[in-house]
């Protein structure tokens, strides 16, 4: 925001609150078409207070950002929860999370936890529903405009800025007659159903391929199970490693019902690491490619331009197009892509394993195995580290997979092309749909 030096004044009339940065920030840009109302008018600050008991247990919840919902934080026990004055949440209720209103971390409590207890920094208000539709509310302090709002009444350390409630209440909404309320709620929320029913759709598909994929390999779909009691023989031969809680040994068993012969990752593909050599590279910028950067169903969603002098240290390696990348990092979330012509000779980072491609195998179907249950879950097993669990590169030349022949392979990967391009096809219209709900409500209500 541009600062100026200039003197302000202000009538003492239109002095709501003693804050200044309230008064300099720009306000939210409401568009005329209705009549406008304090929030104050018809939400009623909860003041239930509850005195937390040793020897009980209580549902804490937590206010998702971005308007993604209030869930269940934890279960605790009253002896292990150290504020022991409260609030009690009812369902139907208003909530905000102080701290992170700034990120639009309002809600609505559900039926669900009903009963919960909040502290201080969750404030909670009962609802005139007479005069507005709680998710009309919600739609609105969840925009992009009241956001910006929700920041310039937010005052604190970096880290934990708490949003000023007085603040909240006093400003003005646009407040159309209810019934209109509940007709904009109502056309907003079947056009996001739409995209609820195109997403229930997409994950059929995926359920789909995995199952199809693992039919043509002669696999049952992998499945984890209970933590068994009782006393379990195994051969000596299946054992890759020792503790209890691996699926490795399960996963051994079920993979010699394959079809095919099973072979390493090691044995039947080669890696390669083309080093990008900084003190020969010829241009002033180079495009990186981040783990963070690839989408399990997407690929590379981006590659970012860096300056030569700030490269990173982790960005030491070259790819190709056709190229596949394997992000080592948490490989349980699936950052595996193929590059295409748009990423040839890009930068990687070094928390990458690159397959080059080749004439004996085909690497879309090495692609496919890694994001199945079989390939997920022996990545798991591999994986050592704390907080940030990886796979080295030679435990990953030791996953196993059943390899059939390269014609086999493009074969079985055929159809499975063809129902992931649908589900792109969803993905994206999915985006399109939720954005377009999204700005028929911000027209109605905004300049």
């Amino acid at each position: 925001m541009q600062t100026s030096s200039n003197l302000r004044m202000i009538n003492l009339i239109q002095l709501e609150n003693w804050s200044v940065q309230s008064l300099l920030e720009p306000k939210v840009n409401y568009s005329n078409r209705f009549n406008f109302a304090k929030i104050s008018e018809f939400l009623i600050k909860n003041r239930s207070i509850i005195n937390i008991e040793n020897n009980k247990e209580y549902k804490r919840v937590t206010v998702k950002i971005n308007n993604n919902g209030v869930i269940l934080r934890d279960i605790a026990i009253g002896l292990d929860i150290g504020t022991k004055k409260q609030f009690f949440a009812k369902a139907g209720q208003f909530i905000i999370s102080k701290i992170d209103a700034r990120n639009g971390a309002f809600g609505i409590i559900p039926d669900e936890l009903d009963g919960a207890i909040v502290t201080n920094d969750f404030p909670v208000f009962d609802v005139d529903e007479s005069k507005i539709n709680p998710h009309f509310l919600l739609l609105i302090t969840t925009t992009a405009e009241f956001i910006k709002f929700a920041q310039s009444c937010s005052s604190g350390t970096t880290n934990r800025q708490r949003m000023d409630i007085d603040l909240f209440l006093n400003q003005k909404i646009p407040l159309p007659p209810i019934s209109i309320q509940n007709e904009i709620v109502a056309n907003y929320n079947n056009k996001i159903r739409s995209a609820e029913v195109l997403l229930s759709e997409a994950n059929n598909l995926e359920g789909e391929i995995e199952n199809y994929f693992l039919q043509q390999l002669g696999l049952n779909p992998f499945q984890i199970k209970g933590k068994n009691t009782k006393l379990q023989i195994t051969s000596y031969e299946n054992l890759d490693r020792w503790d209890f809680f691996s699926t490795n040994t399960r996963i051994s068993t079920e993979l010699k019902t394959a079809k095919y012969t099973l072979s390493t990752i090691g044995q039947s593909f080669e890696f390669i690491r083309r080093s990008f050599n900084k003190l020969q590279f010829k241009n002033s910028t180079f495009r990186y490619i981040e783990i963070g950067a690839i989408d399990a169903n997407k690929g590379i969603l981006t590659a970012k331009t860096v300056d030569l002098k700030n490269a990173p240290s982790r960005a030491n390696q070259v790819v190709r197009q056709g190229d596949l990348i394997i992000g080592t990092t948490r490989p349980y979330l699936k950052k595996f892509a193929i590059v295409n012509s748009e990423y040839d000779g890009c930068v990687c980072s070094s928390g990458f394993s690159i397959i080059k491609p080749s004439a004996n195998y085909y690497l879309p179907y090495l692609h496919q195995f890694l994001k199945c249950s079989y390939g997920v879950e022996q990545l798991k097993n591999k994986m050592t580290g704390g907080l940030y669990p990886a796979i080295t590169e030679s435990e990953l030349k030791e996953i196993k997979i059943p390899f059939p022949s390269i014609e086999k392979q493009k074969e079985i990967m055929s159809l499975i092309t063809f129902k992931r391009e649908n589900i792109l096809i969803n993905t994206e219209l999915i985006t399109s749909i939720k954005i377009e709900a999204q700005k028929s409500f911000e027209n109605l209500i905004f300049s």
